[in-house]
């Protein structure tokens, strides 16, 4: 008989590997998803359907990972495990029958979504939990690393996957994940053992209104931060921008002062008294904002540049961008669960600051390339800091997991899994503001020149005038934002012959017009990247070296027996 932890850790595995596939599957799905419902996602008024569709999923798990976590301690994790697995499924198969067109079916998309990433909460905040509970602290590391290999392969893999089926069929980005649940789902429900012990406490209604409306209101306000306001390529000069993020600032300061005079509090607060969790964390949130960081730049890289370039079509350029970044992914696993078997033996912490060094250091190899570069040299960057990140991730988890009682690990769980998350939409804020401020004074220039340069002065009031959001996420959905300007012109100039049109349209011109700019602002991305990746790894440096649970691991079970491993 199959014991009961590899049963946990191949269950939570799965749990976390279609979770996390659906943070990416539909970023280089969204034409054909777009097509399909009949919506263009380059026109004005699609651009706020854009965002929701690819945002809404990480914020609603950033808020409830917390609030999960906490319900789970109380309730059961398996029992909130499995329940999880069930919404999602049911959530995935609503997104496969979305029935609407245009703006109604757009909407549909974003609310199954948002029910989707309810399901996926409950999943992310518990499978640390879950592994903790049922491996002993000398196989925790190792175990660990197994799932955060695939908390941070999803990532990858879906934006491949993504890119396979919407050439296929655009619903068939949803259909992945219907199999997947559904055997996830009965095989947790059958074979799932609850092994955590209960906290008997009441929940803080307070506490949760109060962290979840906190956080919902400051991710929205960097969130739109990012969007044209009027005249400006951003909105951080937004009014409502403002108030948002400083409204959801305040209330998260209400929260921590609530929470500390609470009789039954949300999250233990104390926890942060504890060096191994608090640098866990906080270092958790600098390496997911680094990742994600990369990881968006990487397929804007490919996708609006390298790959037009070298003849790939516009089309097909979401696909092919996975596929290049694959051999990170690669490396984030084996490291990974190299790394996991070291700490188990020798401790976590130096694994974790060499770790984000090695990162550190293959993001500022990467600002010496030019943007035609050779795929060998970035081939071998991004496996180094791959090797870097697997180093780091599944040592902090477990250190984090290794800090706290049994009895808090579904909340630290879900904590730490809430500071990943709010890392990966952090980084679409700050380092989409960093790439669009650069190319807002540089592009329009380069595309006055090139345009002046090929005989097509008469389209410079179309084209110089893109929103740098435009030219952004056209490269980012596999669309020549140029073509698609030109085709919207009602009546073309009838000096402009039909080959410079065609040039245009093309696959290399926008790209070449596109690349001084976006590499220039580019290199200040991964300069910051890298900065704040050397900043966690000084952090990690002094954290407590734990190579045991500072607990009991003599776990018991609901009704107080002991529970072996």
């Amino acid at each position: 008989m199959v014991e009961q932890k590899w049963i946990a850790l191949s269950n939570t595995t799965l749990g976390q590997l279609v979770a996390t596939i659906n943070t990416s599957v539909i970023i280089v799905a969204l034409p054909p998803i777009f097509e399909g419902i009949g919506l263009n996602p380059l026109s004005p008024g699609s651009f706020s359907y854009l965002l929701w569709v690819i945002m809404s999923y990480m914020i609603v798990i950033s808020v409830l990972l917390v609030t999960v976590g906490k319900l789970s301690d109380m309730f059961g994790r398996v029992r909130l495990f499995n329940l999880g697995f069930l919404i999602f499924t049911v959530a995935s198969i609503l997104l496969y029958l979305t029935p609407g067109r245009g703006d109604t079916g757009a909407l549909e998309i974003i609310i199954f979504r948002i029910i989707q990433a309810v399901g996926g909460s409950f999943i992310m905040a518990n499978s640390f939990a879950i592994i903790s509970d049922n491996f002993n602290p000398n196989e925790r590391g190792f175990a660990i690393s197994i799932n955060s290999v695939a908390s941070v392969s999803g990532v990858s893999i879906g934006i491949v996957l993504g890119g396979i089926l919407s050439v296929i069929y655009w619903r068939d980005v949803f259909l992945l994940s219907v199999p997947l649940g559904i055997f996830g789902t009965i095989w947790s429900y059958l074979k799932l053992k609850e092994t955590s012990p209960r906290k008997k406490q009441r929940i803080d209604i307070a506490g949760n209104i109060l962290f979840g409306s906190g956080l919902v209101i400051f991710l929205l306000g960097v969130t739109y931060g990012i969007t044209p306001y009027r005249n400006s390529p951003m909105g951080w000069g937004n009014p409502l921008v403002i108030l948002a993020l400083a409204a959801g600032a305040i209330v998260l300061v209400v929260f921590v002062a609530w929470e500390t005079k609470a009789d039954h509090p949300m999250f233990n607060l104390k926890l942060f008294r504890t060096r191994g969790f608090s640098i866990g964390s906080f270092t958790g949130f600098i390496s997911a904002m680094g990742m994600m960081g990369l990881l968006y730049m990487l397929t804007l890289l490919f996708q609006g540049v390298w790959l037009p370039l070298h003849g790939v079509p516009f089309s097909i350029t979401p696909l092919w961008a996975g596929i290049y970044m694959l051999p990170m992914t690669v490396s984030m696993g084996l490291f990974g669960i190299l790394a996991g078997r070291i700490s188990d033996r020798y401790g976590q912490r130096m694994l974790t600051v060499i770790g984000l060094l090695i990162s550190a250091l293959s993001l500022l190899g990467l600002t010496l390339l030019s943007y035609n570069f050779s795929y060998i040299k970035m081939g071998i960057l991004i496996t180094i800091f791959g090797a870097g990140y697997g180093l780091f991730n599944s040592p902090n988890i477990s250190a984090v997991m290794n800090s706290v009682p049994a009895s808090d690990r579904g909340s630290a769980s879900g904590m730490l899994n809430n500071m990943r998350n709010t890392g990966y939409v952090a980084s679409m804020g700050v380092f989409f503001s960093i790439l669009i401020a650069g190319l807002a004074t540089s592009l329009p220039l380069h595309i006055t020149s090139a345009l002046n340069s090929v005989g097509a002065t008469s389209l410079v009031s179309y084209l110089s005038n893109m929103p740098p959001t435009e030219a952004i996420f056209g490269a980012f959905l596999g669309i020549n934002p140029a073509g698609a300007i030109i085709s919207a012109i009602p009546h073309l100039p009838p000096s402009i012959p039909a080959s410079t049109v065609s040039l245009l349209e093309g696959n290399t011109w926008f790209s070449g017009v596109l690349a001084p700019s976006f590499m220039r602002s580019l290199d200040t991305v991964f300069y910051v990247i890298s900065a704040i990746t050397i900043f966690g790894s000084i952090v990690s440096f002094f954290r407590n070296e734990r190579k045991q649970s500072n607990v009991d691991d003599v776990e018991k079970n609901p009704d107080g027996s002991p529970s072996p491993k």
